[in-house]
């Protein structure tokens, strides 16, 4: 089974690309703001993920969540992996 840490870097790898943008360094220190995804890009990446994680963790919490590195993302997407 591919980790969630693997999936979500390697849907923001194939979006980048398909945009024709360059692959920055995807440690968990990046900002996501520096990933490379706009708006769109990162909505278009929570809306894959749900779909090939079978869940969104957006709409599993009742608090407002807004991760500002890449690390605090997975981590996020990580606590409900479980849920699949």
């Amino acid at each position: 089974m591919v980790s969630c840490r693997e999936t979500i870097k390697r849907l923001i790898v194939e979006q980048l690309e398909e945009d024709g943008q360059a692959i920055p360094d995807l440690s968990d220190a990046v900002m996501i703001v520096d990933s490379g995804l706009d708006s769109l890009g990162f909505a278009v990446l929570v809306t894959q993920l749900e779909d090939q994680l079978g869940y969104d963790p957006f709409t599993l919490t009742p608090d407002a969540v807004y991760p500002k590195t890449l690390g605090e993302f997975i981590s996020f997407y990580e606590r409900f992996e479980q849920s699949r």
